[in-house]
């Protein structure tokens, strides 16, 4: 074995890498960047979830109950109109969990009947679902009860029941917490992310590495033509795999049916849009295969931890949360988990479609102008 050979073959490539500094400052700036997510930014605890209530009886003891809520600092309060509209605003997303106080609660509290408080949990996520109802606790707090024990006069034989009140949790969408429900959705946007970005990634700055691109340009294609011709095929893979693997969730998984096939068709359609719009964009920006790759996995990896796919948005400090809305993935994922779980009307997550209509947009316009720059 010749050490020289090693040697001079090992210098020839770093040679090459020093000719890349793209390449170079996508190894650089990863290991910093996921160091700084996981020691930083993810956290699986969230603060400030949303609840929306409905105080009925709006007396000195339901106060109780809404004021250790509010000041245990997890959940973030705030009046809705009835019992219903808390369970729109947490079909919608716009709450995660909710409380409903009936008009009666003090004349039963006072009666020693034990009313019931109802306390709704969005389930879509299981983890959050049981840290929602870890928290929920504050509701019967001994800070909150024991102001709430009453005894008649001149009664002596008087049962008083040993909590003054009882909390009914009702989980919503996914009442058995089923985490494979929660996942698979995301699994689902992750696995097409991944092919649309390195397929499309790939596919002409292959052309470049091959010294083919010069050859097709001559053609009588227009600019537009070549760019569609490109992406079009990678959209029908990109579709076909999206049924295919929501198909196989179907059957194996029992994962719930859409609340609207042609909505579902409409997400995946705009969705699988803005990853090979990405993707292109990606492609036309590389100079080899190899930085295509690095982009791509560059998109992913933040894409994943940010989105909402593993962690809750809540858990995100707000100092980064700002970048989650930054990536199409994040609006993929929430609209998903809606259509399929929750059985959420258009009307609730057309704002998500809208958001990704314009990346796609963004992307294939950026596109096509830095093509028309690199070949002027």
């Amino acid at each position: 074995m010749n050490f020289n050979n090693i040697k001079a073959i090992s210098k020839k490539e770093i040679t090459i890498l020093k000719r890349d500094p793209r390449l170079i400052g996508l190894i650089a700036v990863m290991p910093i960047l996921m160091l700084l997510l996981f020691g930083y930014a993810l956290k699986l605890e969230p603060s400030n979830v949303k609840m929306a209530y409905v105080d009925q009886d709006k007396s000195y003891f339901s106060n109780l109950i809404k004021t250790s809520l509010w000041s245990d600092g997890y959940f973030k309060l705030y009046e809705v109109k009835d019992e219903q509209a808390i369970k729109d605003e947490i079909r919608a997303g716009h709450a995660k969990a909710g409380l409903f106080i009936n008009s009666n609660f003090t004349k039963e509290l006072t009666s020693n009947n034990q009313p019931h408080v109802k306390f709704y949990v969005d389930g879509t996520m299981p983890s959050l679902t049981t840290a929602m109802k870890s928290n929920s606790s504050a509701i019967s707090d001994d800070t909150v009860t024991n102001d709430m024990y009453f005894l008649p006069e001149d009664s002596e034989n008087v049962v008083i029941p040993e909590e003054p009140f009882k909390k009914d949790t009702i989980i919503l969408f996914n009442p058995d917490e089923i985490e494979t429900w929660f996942f698979l959705p995301g699994v689902i946007g992750v696995l097409i992310m991944q092919i649309a970005l390195i397929l499309t990634g790939t596919s002409i700055v292959r052309e470049k590495e091959k010294h083919t691109l010069e050859q097709i340009l001559v053609s009588p294609l227009s600019k537009i033509e070549l760019v569609l011709g490109k992406i079009f095929p990678y959209i029908i893979i990109s579709l076909a795999d999206f049924y295919f693997i929501l198909g196989i969730g179907w059957t194996v998984f029992d994962l719930p049916a859409p609340s609207s096939q042609l909505i579902l068709f409409a997400l995946a359609l705009i969705y699988v849009s803005v990853m090979i719009s990405l993707g292109l964009f990606i492609s036309i920006i590389s100079q080899t295969q190899q930085q295509a790759m690095f982009m791509a996995i560059f998109i992913i990896i933040p894409s994943i931890l940010l989105s909402g796919f593993i962690f809750p948005l809540e858990a995100i400090p707000e100092f980064i949360r700002w970048v989650s809305y930054l990536i199409p993935f994040t609006y993929f994922t929430e609209s998903i988990r809606d259509i399929l779980i929750k059985g959420t009307d258009f009307k609730d997550i057309y704002i998500n479609f809208l958001v990704l209509i314009g990346f796609t947009l963004v992307f294939i316009i950026a596109s096509v102008k830095k093509f028309r720059s690199n070949i002027s």
